[in-house]
């Protein structure tokens, strides 16, 4: 199942992120593609605040990891800067994903073969004006088969 939006600032992309954060469970994976300065942070903080997290989300570019407590606890990686995927298996990738935690990796098609084919992938590509987001949404795998009618409602608006 793909889907496409588009949103025209920032704080769109915020609230687009808070609606998929509620409709994630634990155990999922976000996959986030796109260019540098598109909107892949910001989305991922939203998600945080649709999983309920209040703490700031950073980005984790320079400590590659962060994780963040709630009932549905996010890990977020961000693989931008590593160079060998054998950098994902020291980290303890296999550790990380799955579980009680949603599991966000920023620039993950760089890594896709280390992460389930059960995943939400994401892309944001620069529109034509300044802060549109052109977003694509792709969900693969049974669980987000069950969950189709809610995903359209996120990206849909609400």
């Amino acid at each position: 199942m793909k889907l496409h939006t588009i949103t025209r600032h920032a704080d769109e992309t915020h609230a687009l992120g808070q609606r998929l954060g509620a409709v994630l469970r634990a155990g999922d994976v976000v996959v986030l593609e796109g260019e540098l300065g598109t909107g892949k942070t910001v989305l991922a903080k939203g998600i945080a605040i649709g999983l309920g997290i209040s703490e700031p989300v950073v980005s984790p570019t320079f400590t590659v990891v962060r994780e963040y407590e709630a009932e549905i606890p996010l890990v977020h990686i961000d693989v931008y800067r590593l160079d060998h995927l054998q950098e994902l298996h020291d980290l303890g990738i296999d550790d990380l994903l799955g579980g009680e935690a949603v599991t966000v990796v920023e620039w993950g098609d760089r890594v896709s073969a280390l992460l389930p084919a059960d995943r939400l992938a994401v892309v944001l590509e620069a529109g034509d004006a300044d802060d549109d987001r052109a977003v694509s949404i792709e969900a693969a795998g049974m669980s987000w088969a069950e969950r189709r009618d809610a995903l359209v409602d996120a990206i849909g608006g609400g």
